[in-house]
């Protein structure tokens, strides 16, 4: 003890206020507290450039940095489905032949009699009524045919020709129609409305 009942500094300890009676407390430059009789210790504050462990501060430029790059990709996440289904094909029509006289446009329910020949966006043909001269039926949007058929046959008159472009969700989708049309392919079809049988509503 030094005069005054002050115990010396050891180490690197800081004295902060001594005095009598009650016990006090040093400590190290490791920040450990330790009891010393007549002296009472605070632990020393880190030097302002100190980080954690003795380490500089994670810089504030980087942080904001980090913040920003954060906020960039949540918004990239939110956008990329939007996206994806923005991409996806839809059904073309394109008329070949009009007719001026149309009393009767197809509609759902009906039963068509045509002629259509069927190719792969390559020109592939895979399917023809016309090769076996005998015109194709079927009930208009029941189902009895792709998606595309039923829909993009509405709406046409007897005599009338379209071009359709079918993606393959209106199509034979991932599947296909092996062995000659592949999943996922775009159908390319031109019909020719022969008929149109309506039947008598109830």
């Amino acid at each position: 003890m030094t005069e005054g009942g002050v115990a010396p500094t050891e180490g690197g300890w800081r004295r902060v206020r001594s005095g009598g009676g009650g016990g006090g407390a040093d400590q190290d430059s490791g920040g450990a507290v330790r009891r010393t009789p007549g002296c009472c210790v605070f632990p020393s504050s880190p030097p302002p450039a100190a980080g954690l462990k003795g380490q500089a501060p994670f810089p504030l430029d980087r942080v904001m940095q980090l913040s920003w790059l954060l906020v960039f990709l949540s918004l990239c996440l939110g956008v990329l489905p939007t996206r994806a289904g923005e991409g996806k094909r839809k059904l073309q029509i394109g008329v070949k032949k009009r007719v001026d006289h149309c009393p009767l446009k197809s509609r759902k329910g009906d039963v068509l009699h045509i002629h259509y020949t069927g190719r792969l966006e390559d020109g592939t043909e895979f399917d023809s009524s016309l090769h076996r001269d005998q015109p194709f039926v079927f009930s208009l949007g029941t189902g009895q045919v792709i998606k595309g058929w039923d829909q993009g046959l509405l709406g046409m008159c007897e005599g009338e020709k379209r071009k359709l472009v079918i993606p393959s969700e209106l199509g034979y989708g991932d599947r296909g129609a092996p062995p000659k049309i592949p999943g996922r392919a775009t159908l390319v079809f031109e019909v020719e409305l022969l008929k149109i049988e309506r039947r008598p509503e109830l």
